[in-house]
């Protein structure tokens, strides 16, 4: 098992560099741009610590001996009290298949129920038939919800959701 560690201010620069990395590795995965968030000084990336990981809130990164290797973020929806929304997904290319992504999407799962959601949502690029298995794998369904990925007109977004219990 590789160790999960919550995201704060005192390693919102590891969360950074992580995240910049995923999205330079895999751009059609996140509906973020690494060109829009490579702009943001370390002071932005400290202050977003917050919205990531808040009341309503909790990222984690995955380390292997001090190096991040995955990265995952969930949200409480505001609307509806059991709905949640997992969010911003990845795995080192050298950590897939490990079983750090069950372990990502799991501890998230794991603090939406002990909030009180019961249900799970994800949103993934229609191109990305690996992640779609791995979801589905996970308890993930596909919904009829299909939305235009923002940064490819070619490519959709598809709603997947898990039931918690």
């Amino acid at each position: 098992m590789i160790p999960l560690e919550i995201v704060t201010r005192e390693n919102a620069l590891i969360f950074k560099d992580a995240r910049l990395y995923a999205l330079r590795e895999t751009p059609s995965a996140f509906s973020a741009t690494y060109t829009d968030e490579c702009r943001l000084s370390d002071e932005e990336w400290i202050r977003r610590v917050s919205q990531w990981s808040g009341a309503r809130s909790k990222a984690y990164l995955a380390m292997d001996q001090g190096t991040p290797c995955g990265i995952v973020g969930g949200f409480l929806d505001p609307q509806d009290a059991i709905r949640a929304q997992l969010v911003s997904m990845w795995v080192a290319p050298s950590h897939r298949r490990l079983g750090v992504g069950s372990q990502l999407v799991n501890a998230i799962a794991e603090w939406v129920r002990g909030e009180g959601a019961g249900m799970l949502r994800l949103v993934v690029t229609s191109n990305n038939q690996r992640a779609i298995q791995f979801y589905q794998r996970l308890g993930f369904a596909i919904t009829a919800k299909i939305g235009p990925y923002r940064n490819d007109p070619l490519l959709d977004d598809f709603e997947m959701i898990r039931a918690l219990s």
